[in-house]
């Protein structure tokens, strides 16, 4: 419910004169199935289902509402009578193909400037197959998979992936080029959400490409707000509740960000930061966040040695760690968040040994800053497994195994064990290798998606059953010229510039006195 981009598309909708939109969500499920938020009608009563998708754990859900709604689950098998199926949000614009046989019209980028077209050519009355064809070929983001064939050699590589009726071969992933000249903010607030603030969106995209990121890629160009339309949200969102959530990718990047935590605050907010750049941090942002409340403040090293984050292009060092620490312990901010991963390309046990070795000494920075102010706060480390995702220079990447990822886990846990208040806090390797089975699946994992439905969830059931192998998807580096199954959209960037990223990355991890890489690479 707190997702900015479901609240947006709910309020596009509901902005159209001819549409009404109501909410459906996975624990709103009555004995005759899933019913809307506002009116309780049944799922399968309405005209169009349209699903907003942010993770790959969101995949399920989908298959599993439109089982319990009575909507016929592959859209082969989907006729007029049954509502519209459509999907949007980044998950699906970086690689729609797990949900491709589920999924009517797959709408490729930012709700703002694709839903506006799609609402303007829907009719509920015309012959389905003609309207999604005319969208396929003159709405900008349109993707109709049942309009697309992918073929596979015999060793179940991709070889091919072919338009018919007319279906561009390209299907463009659009953006809302004017993005600063409107707002991004909840719709709504409610404390059954996973955040009861009022958020507000200050940037769309990030200027730093790290290699593991998909958001530095899929939304570029960067565009951030300016501080008028800022300001605004801001009084809207304590109009409601004292509690605001500034988001964006790298909020410290913000170039109005002062200025607009000096408006909050003096207006009786309580600010609330997702992740800061360590190489952004300054005394003036820190005393800010201070004064608005902030109680915790988020940093991503991501890697726990200078190589590592070299190899992922992250571009800070250990100083600006260590420097951003101590600027928000001395202006007030008592506690810290690190978020670290594990199991990135070219790692050794020495890198995995080094986000111990970094907590340690952020510790002890944050120690001596901590003793002036006569009060210890806690440093919360976060370790998740690395999962390569699709649209950047890691998509080539083979993913460590559950085993060796669990054995580094431990490693951790084990090198931070005894540290006074400290706390670890790491992932489920399984969990994570679900994830990237979704993340770069083709069409074919949707026959997975479907036994997992079957077997009421149980994944280590359903993939022992499954005669589709895993690893294929998973445990695989990448060849160079491979086709993969979400090639056929077209970014902001090449698939050519991604490579030489990768290439670049292995250079990286062989020069370790080199010094870190640029963030931001034009196409």
């Amino acid at each position: 419910m707190a997702s900015l981009g479901f609240q947006t598309v709910y309020r596009l909708f509901n902005e159209n004169e001819s549409t009404a939109c109501e909410r459906v969500f996975t624990d709103s499920t009555e004995r005759s199935g899933p019913v809307s938020l506002e009116s309780g009608k049944p799922l399968k009563s309405f005209d169009i289902l349209a699903f907003s998708l942010s993770f790959e754990s969101d995949y399920l859900n989908v298959v599993s509402m439109l089982g319990a709604g009575g909507v016929p689950l592959l859209s082969s098998e989907r006729t007029g009578a049954h509502p519209l199926v459509i999907a949007g949000g980044v998950a699906s614009f970086i690689n729609p193909e797990p949900l491709a046989p589920f999924v009517d019209l797959f709408l490729l980028g930012e709700a703002e400037a694709v839903l506006p077209g799609f609402l303007g050519m829907f009719d509920p009355k015309r012959d389905r197959s003609e309207m999604l064809a005319d969208m396929a070929r003159s709405l900008p983001g349109a993707y109709v998979p049942a309009l697309y064939v992918p073929e596979w050699d015999k060793n179940g590589h991709l070889v091919s992936f072919s338009p018919i009726s007319g279906a561009p071969e390209k299907v463009r992933r659009v953006h809302a080029k004017d993005s600063p000249d409107f707002p991004t903010e909840s719709s709504f607030v409610s404390p059954d959400a996973a955040f009861d603030s009022f958020l507000v969106e200050v940037a769309r995209g990030c200027p730093h490409g790290c290699r593991f990121c998909a958001a530095g890629y899929v939304y570029r160009p960067v565009r951030f707000r300016t501080l008028e339309m800022l300001k605004d949200s801001v009084d809207r969102g304590l109009s409601l509740t004292s509690k605001i959530g500034l988001l964006g990718a790298a909020v410290t990047d913000l170039p109005c960000l002062s200025e607009l935590c000096q408006y909050a605050v003096e207006r009786g907010a309580r600010l609330a930061f997702s992740s800061l750049r360590a190489d952004a941090m300054t005394p003036e942002i820190a005393r800010a966040m201070a004064s608005a409340g902030a109680k915790t403040a988020t940093i991503a090293p991501d890697a726990g040695s200078e190589r590592m984050r070299r190899v992922i292009g992250k571009g800070i060092t250990e100083d600006d760690v260590l420097n951003a620490a101590e600027m928000l312990v001395a202006a007030g901010v008592p506690n810290l968040k690190l978020y670290f991963m594990a199991g990135l390309p070219h790692e050794t046990l020495a890198d995995v040994d080094a986000i111990a070795a970094l907590t340690r000494k952020v510790k002890t920075a944050f120690l001596g800053q901590s003793k002036k102010k006569g009060r210890m706060g806690q440093i919360v480390v976060n370790v998740s497994s690395f999962v390569p995702k699709p649209v950047t220079p890691f998509q080539w990447a083979a993913m460590d195994t559950v085993e060796t990822l669990a054995l580094k886990m431990k490693r951790i846990r084990e090198g931070l064990k005894g540290l006074a208040n400290v706390t670890a806090r790491t992932d489920v390797p399984r969990h994570a290798f679900i994830q990237a089975l979704l993340s770069r699946g083709d069409r074919r994992t949707g026959e997975i998606l479907q036994a997992a439905l079957k077997n009421q969830g149980n994944w280590p059931k359903t993939l022992k059953e499954s005669e589709i192998d895993p690893a294929f998807y998973v445990n695989r580096e990448r060849p160079a010229a491979e086709l993969f199954p979400w090639d056929f959209i077209e970014h902001d960037v090449s698939k050519k510039t991604l490579h030489r990223l990768w290439e670049k990355s292995r250079e990286d991890a062989l020069a370790p006195d080199l010094p870190a890489p640029p963030t931001f690479q034009k196409t």
